[in-house]
């Protein structure tokens, strides 16, 4: 089929499970009623993305407060009872994070429970994600490796060890996110890609990168509007992920100022394409959407595109998500009619 759909990975919240409208929400209960909700939640997002008509869909990640820090809180080594403030993505913005204190490694399975709810739950593909190593190491102080690098390539074989867990879940499609890949250009290519790489080692399931602009939030957005008329950041980072193992490679295109003809240079690489802005509240069309395949259409072969989101959506109102969860598979369904 052309143009199968899926998302970023992230959807707001129920109001019962946690604050809406926020990042880093906090929980409404704890316990055993606390993996209930988030339990009941992983369950309706998968039905909110089959309705939608979705073909590729994800637990949604209701059941972790953040995408890194859901991941980090399965994590010996790591002290969450005195974080620090510390400047994220080149300071872009703060966040009070934990610090690592101690060797790191897992205290077990990460994502089991949320992984076999969804696959229990839905017969179609199911991608899940975890943050890359480069994202993590810039979203955690360290207090124990003092080598930045060497740290990331540790939690490069936690992400693995992981990976593969989810894997013999019957995950189809381990997307490993890197916001970070377009912020430390350089980096990406001295050591981003092998810490990437190692992370996704061994893997015989589809892998994919989320390479994004970030959340639809005001740090974000103000960001965006110093970088100019054209963001070329993936200049720098496109011909070096080509050459490497990973499948996928997702980025924004709807409402973005990224050249798309920078796409040519993912050769051979499946393209998930970003034809929703969850940047906005305005709810794209069918025709909104086509139009953004079509334009993709011109760099990428149309069997290697996936129309997705732009980025997570935990931060939207959940109406308005939903209604981008409509628009996206009608869109994908009209752009198979007009463009196949």
């Amino acid at each position: 089929m052309l143009f199968p759909t899926t998302i970023a990975g992230s959807l707001p919240k129920p109001e019962w499970l946690a604050e809406p409208n926020r990042l880093w929400a906090p929980w409404k209960s704890q316990g055993d009623e606390l993996a209930r909700a988030k339990r009941d939640a992983t369950m309706l997002a998968v039905k909110i993305q089959e309705d939608a008509g979705i073909d590729i869909v994800t637990e949604g990640e209701q059941a972790r407060q953040h995408f890194v820090h859901g991941f980090l809180e399965k994590v010996d080594g790591i002290d969450f009872a005195h974080k620090v403030e510390m400047g994220i993505r080149k300071d872009r913005y703060k966040a009070m994070v934990p610090q690592v204190v101690a060797p790191l490694r897992l205290k077990g399975r990460v994502h089991a429970d949320e992984a076999r709810v969804a696959r229990t739950h839905t017969t179609r593909k199911l991608k899940f994600t975890l943050p890359g190593p480069m994202t993590i190491i810039d979203t955690i102080a360290d207090q124990y490796y003092g080598d930045r690098v060497k740290m990331a390539f540790v939690f490069a074989e936690l992400l693995n060890e992981e990976a593969k867990a989810l894997q013999a879940d019957g995950v189809d499609l381990v997307q490993f996110d890197e916001p970070a890949f377009n912020v430390y250009m350089d980096a990406v290519n001295d050591w981003g890609i092998k810490a990437l790489e190692r992370a996704a080692e061994g893997l015989t399931c589809a892998t994919a990168v989320h390479i994004c602009y970030g959340y639809g939030i005001k740090a974000n957005t103000d960001w965006k509007e110093t970088l100019g008329n054209e963001w070329r950041q993936y200049e720098d980072i496109f011909p070096t992920i080509a050459k490497s193992p990973i499948q996928q490679v997702a980025i924004e295109c709807r409402n973005s100022r990224v050249p798309l003809e920078l796409l040519a240079l993912l050769k051979g690489k499946k393209v998930q394409a970003g034809v929703i802005d969850v940047a906005s509240d305005t709810v794209e069309t069918a025709e909104d959407v086509v139009a953004v395949i079509d334009a993709v259409s011109k760099f990428v072969a149309k069997s290697d595109i996936i129309p997705t989101t732009n980025c997570g959506m935990a931060p939207m109102r959940r109406d308005i998500a939903e209604a981008k969860l409509m628009a996206l598979g009608a869109g994908a369904k009209l752009a198979r009619q007009r463009l196949g």
